[in-house]
């Protein structure tokens, strides 16, 4: 072991490192070194800050809406990326290509754009609410969480498929025919066999879209409305207006537990479901 690290500590390969750990150093680690120390040390070294969070009446109930519409941003891009990944293994290159270029398109649009696109469908006579009066009634979604859920899944989208595709990608989908033609429902073929297999996939990307649906700002910011702020605002309103830059810090720790918790989660889920092993595909041309 010892003769191990010593060559690798003489590798000069390491020395390619530094440059991006002194850049997350200064750009992450110490900033959040920073309101870790400003969150136990203003004015004296108390957990006063911490204690406020969870008895000021306000800070529990914003975690708990950030925490539901992550939770429902997640499950909505889960149940529309799935079958859309999906169909990006079974077509060929150039329509794959199509998809991959229609989920991008939020990559490549304005934030600013793109919220104020949604505010002109969600308002009240745009075409959300023209279309539900026809039927007699008038629907806004604009100023709700119904309407800040649903810009967030479709900004969000992008962050499901991408690594659904690469886990169904690897996938040979002559298991489920091997399944079906031993007698194996459809159904059962593809819960028993697909799935445990795509897991991988769905792991990442829950806990990628849901740890990004909690620090959302923008979109909360202009699709929502003060009474319905998610812990962005909150602690953007701690910093700017309040100045309470300690039980700001306090806060951010939080989410960031939270965050490093289901990380943590994940790679031990994701361990597990990389031991089942996948199969290697054959190419699109002999499986048609």
């Amino acid at each position: 072991m010892t003769t191990w690290m010593k060559r690798q500590h003489l590798n000069p390969l390491w020395l390619l490192m530094v440059p991006a750990v002194g850049l997350l150093a200064a750009i992450l680690l110490f900033p959040l070194a920073q309101s870790f120390v400003r969150s136990l040390g203003e004015p004296t070294w108390t957990l006063r800050h911490y204690q406020n969070l969870f008895t000021d009446g306000v800070t529990l109930r914003v975690l708990g809406r950030t925490a539901s519409i992550s939770a429902v941003v997640t499950v909505v891009t889960l149940l529309c990326g799935y079958p859309y990944a999906y169909v990006m293994t079974r077509v060929g290159p150039g329509m794959r290509g199509l998809l991959l270029v229609l989920v991008l398109i939020p990559f490549w649009t304005s934030v600013m754009a793109r919220n104020f696109a949604w505010i002109l469908i969600l308002q009240r006579d745009g075409p959300v609410d023209s279309f539900f009066g026809l039927f007699g009634h008038s629907v806004v979604f604009y100023g709700t969480g119904t309407g800040v859920t649903i810009s967030m899944s479709q900004v969000m989208l992008p962050f499901m498929v991408l690594p659904l595709y690469s886990a169904l990608s690897g996938i040979d989908r002559r298991l489920l025919l091997a399944a079906r033609g031993l007698g194996s429902h459809p159904v059962k073929a593809f819960w028993k066999v697909y799935w445990p297999l795509s897991r991988g996939g769905v792991v990442a990307g829950v806990i990628l879209v849901f740890t990004l649906a909690l620090g959302f700002y923008v979109t909360p910011a202009l699709l929502g409305s003060p009474q319905q702020s998610l812990v962005a605002q909150l602690l953007a309103t701690r910093t700017t207006q309040l100045l309470d830059f300690a039980g700001a810090g306090a806060l951010g720790m939080i989410v960031l537990a939270v965050t490093l918790a289901l990380v943590a989660l994940a790679y031990r889920v994701g361990g597990n479901v990389s031991a089942i092993g996948v199969v290697p595909t054959t190419s699109a041309e002999e499986e048609e």
